[in-house]
């Protein structure tokens, strides 16, 4: 990661593209292998996530900084991510909750961001019509999936809590 940032803030973006290419390849092979070959473990299991969501953040940010994101994308992204992160600490705190599976939504909202990073890389130096459009369409998939998966994740959340109170556990 700290190679492909500074790349990004050098202007070097043909690299970082490349790089931020190769880090997707890597953790999708990696994450092919660890189930084919049975190598799941719990801590993978809550890393990997983390990993993924530290790089895509870390790129929001330099590219935002950069101008190359607007700014309120990122403040949705960010904002969507503490939220959720702040709940999920308070429950688990709470009644000890600790699954928190991703919704199809989060998911699709996670593959708009790569999309959108990707692209944003690309378009600087590529300007292609295709490159252009998809830039745009990425971007706004990315905020209006993460206004929609925050909402979805708040809702699901609201229901769970409802039924454990009516149940009287904390559904673990």
């Amino acid at each position: 990661m700290p190679f492909l940032v500074a790349a990004t803030l050098d202007g070097e973006y043909r690299l970082a593209f490349v790089l931020f290419v190769a880090a997707g390849l890597s953790d999708a092979l990696d994450g092919t292998l660890a189930r084919v070959l049975k190598q799941r473990t719990m801590m993978g299991h809550y890393l990997d996530p983390v990993a993924d969501k530290l790089l895509l953040s870390t790129l929001f940010l330099v590219l935002t900084h950069l101008r190359l994101i607007p700014v309120t994308v990122t403040a949705l992204v960010f904002g969507r991510d503490l939220g959720i992160l702040m709940v999920a600490a308070l429950l688990y705190a709470a009644v000890g909750w600790r699954e928190f599976s991703p919704s199809i939504f989060g998911k699709a909202n996670t593959l708009a961001q790569v999309a959108a990073v990707a692209v944003v890389l690309l378009h600087q130096f590529s300007a292609a019509r295709w490159v252009v459009v998809f830039r745009l369409v990425a971007l706004d998939a990315t905020a209006v999936l993460t206004v929609v998966s925050g909402l979805h994740y708040a809702w699901v959340t609201a229901r769970r809590l409802g039924g454990a109170a009516a149940n009287g556990s904390a559904g673990k």
